[in-house]
């Protein structure tokens, strides 16, 4: 994750579409939030965008929606507990659409972005199809850096066990 922090700061190209969001104080504040066990809100949300805008710009799509979309389909604060507490349907549910309402506070969004953030739990939500090539990017790429965010960390974790059990076997043999 840090390799590709270091990229998405040199982008200027990146920078241009997405530093008046980075300048808001309450997206910011993402970046107090735990996500998927191991990074912040924010961090999840710059590496979907990134890495998201890298794929739009190869093949030629809206980089612009999905550089700004990706990063703000997460944009809600409120944890599992006080979204059930909406009973308006389950956190994966609700999100996108806290999303959205916040990404408005903030920015115009096109019909594009809103399309993004909403669609982005397709297949864990009853949202429907995505409209738009964007959107099926920026939901695939959310799905695997969500896997990689959890996955690289929990590697690294058990590589660590097995390595000090390995060191441990060979102490008392």
């Amino acid at each position: 994750m840090e390799f590709v922090r270091s990229v998405w700061e040199n982008d200027k190209d990146y920078m241009a579409l997405v530093e008046d969001l980075l300048e808001n104080e309450d997206l910011l504040k993402l970046d107090e939030i735990t996500h998927h066990r191991y990074t912040t809100r924010l961090i999840h949300s710059i590496f979907v965008s990134y890495v998201s805008y890298r794929i739009a710009k190869r093949f030629n799509l809206n980089v612009r929606a999905v550089a700004r979309a990706g990063l703000l389909h997460d944009f809600f604060h409120e944890d599992r507990e006080q979204i059930a507490a909406m009973k308006k349907g389950s956190h994966n549910f609700v999100h996108p659409q806290l999303a959205v309402e916040n990404a408005s506070t903030i920015t115009e969004l096109s019909d594009l972005e809103k399309d993004i953030i909403l669609k982005h739990m397709f297949l864990c939500t009853t949202t429907g199809l995505p409209r738009y090539k964007e959107s099926f990017v920026v939901t695939c790429v959310d799905k695997y850096c969500a896997i990689s965010e959890v996955a690289n960390p929990t590697r690294e974790k058990v590589k660590a066990k097995v390595s000090n059990w390995m060191f441990k076997l060979l102490a008392i043999a």
